[in-house]
C-alpha cells in the first residue's frame, strides 16, 4: 500500500475505536469482540479496551461467558443486530486488517482455527458472506469485494474515513476507465494515421503514372478527399462526400491495391479488355505462335 492508503486505514481504525456505545449491551458485545488480548494493540484500540472495561465496571454489567479458550464469548443467536455489529467492530479492531493495494480492497480476520468457520457463518447470516481458509495454522476469514467491505465498515460505524475510501475507489475507477478510453483512442488514431499515410502514398504513385485519372469517378472523388483531409476517418470522408462508409473503404483499398502493381494494364480501362488468360494485354499473340496461312 502507499503511505496515503496506510494513513487512511489508520484513520478508519481510529474512527471505529473512538465510537462510544451508548447501550451497555453494545459495550459488553464490543468488549467480547476485542477479546482478552487484541492482536492489533495500537493506542486507539488500547484506549478503547480500557474505556469499555471501565464503563462496564461502573455500570456493573455482567461479564460475558468465557469460551473454552478463556476469551469472552458472545451469543450471536440471541443478540440484537446492534450488539452483533458492536461485536464485529471489536473483532475487526482486534483481529482484522484492511489492505488497499492498488485498485483492490482486501479485508481479513485472522482468528483461531475453530473460530473461522463460525465467524464466516455469522457473517453470512448478516448478509455479509465471506470466505475462510487455514493459513499457517490460523483461520483466515476474507473479503475481497470492495462493495461488501464498504457495507461491512458502514454497518459497524465507519463514517468520514469510509467516505474518503469510497471517494478514492471511485476516483481510481474513473482514472482506469479514462486511461482505457484514451489508450483505445490513441490506438485508433495511430491506425488512422498509418492507413492515411499508405493511402496518400498510393494516390501519389497512381497520379504520377497517370493511372489515377483513369479510375472511376467515386475512386477519384475519394482520393481527392483523402488528399484534402489526411487526418479524416473513413466515416468523416463518407459523411463529407455523402457516400456509404463501405464505398469509401473499397475505394481506398482499390487505390492501395493498384499502387502495389507496376503493370500499366492493372486498373486501366479501355485497353482491349485487359489481360487475357494465356495471352498478353489487349489479346495480342506472339508472332511465333500465330497460325500459318491456309494454302
Amino acid at each position: 500500500m502507499t503511505r496515503a492508503d496506510r494513513d487512511l486505514v489508520t484513520a478508519l481504525r481510529a474512527e471505529l475505536a473512538a465510537i462510544d456505545p451508548s447501550r451497555p449491551c453494545d459495550r459488553v458485545a464490543e468488549a467480547a469482540g476485542l477479546g482478552a488480548d487484541p492482536v492489533q494493540r495500537e493506542s486507539a484500540v488500547a484506549r478503547l479496551a480500557h474505556r469499555l472495561g471501565r464503563r462496564s465496571a461502573e455500570a456493573a454489567a455482567p461479564p460475558p461467558p468465557a469460551t473454552a479458550e478463556g476469551e469472552p464469548g458472545f451469543d450471536w443467536s440471541r443478540a440484537a443486530d446492534h450488539c452483533r455489529m458492536a461485536y464485529l467492530r471489536g473483532r475487526f479492531l482486534a483481529r482484522g486488517s484492511l489492505s488497499l493495494a492498488g485498485a483492490r480492497t482486501h479485508l481479513e480476520f485472522v482468528v483461531d482455527p475453530d473460530e473461522a468457520p463460525v465467524l464466516a457463518g455469522w457473517l453470512a447470516g448478516a448478509e455479509l458472506p465471506a470466505s475462510w481458509r487455514m493459513r499457517r495454522g490460523r483461520g483466515v476469514v476474507t473479503w475481497k469485494n470492495s462493495e461488501t467491505v464498504g457495507m461491512f465498515l458502514r454497518r459497524i460505524g465507519a463514517g468520514a474515513a469510509l467516505l474518503e475510501l469510497e471517494a478514492r475507489q471511485v476516483s481510481r475507477a474513473l482514472r482506469g476507465e479514462l486511461n482505457r478510453v484514451l489508450n483505445a483512442e490513441s490506438a485508433n488514431l495511430q491506425r488512422v494515421v498509418s492507413a492515411a499515410g499508405r493511402q496518400l502514398d498510393a494516390i501519389g504513385r497512381l497520379e504520377a503514372d497517370g493511372r489515377l485519372a483513369e479510375q472511376p469517378y467515386v475512386v477519384r472523388l475519394v482520393a481527392d478527399a483523402r488528399r484534402e483531409t489526411p487526418e479524416a476517418t473513413l466515416a468523416e470522408i463518407a459523411d463529407r462526400l455523402s457516400l456509404h462508409r463501405s464505398s469509401v473503404q473499397r475505394a481506398l483499398e482499390r487505390l492501395e491495391r493498384l499502387a502495389l502493381h507496376d503493370d500499366e494494364g492493372v486498373g486501366r480501362r479501355g485497353r482491349g479488355g485487359g489481360r487475357r488468360r494465356g495471352g498478353r494485354p489487349g489479346g495480342s499473340v506472339p508472332a511465333d505462335q500465330a497460325a500459318a496461312p491456309l494454302a
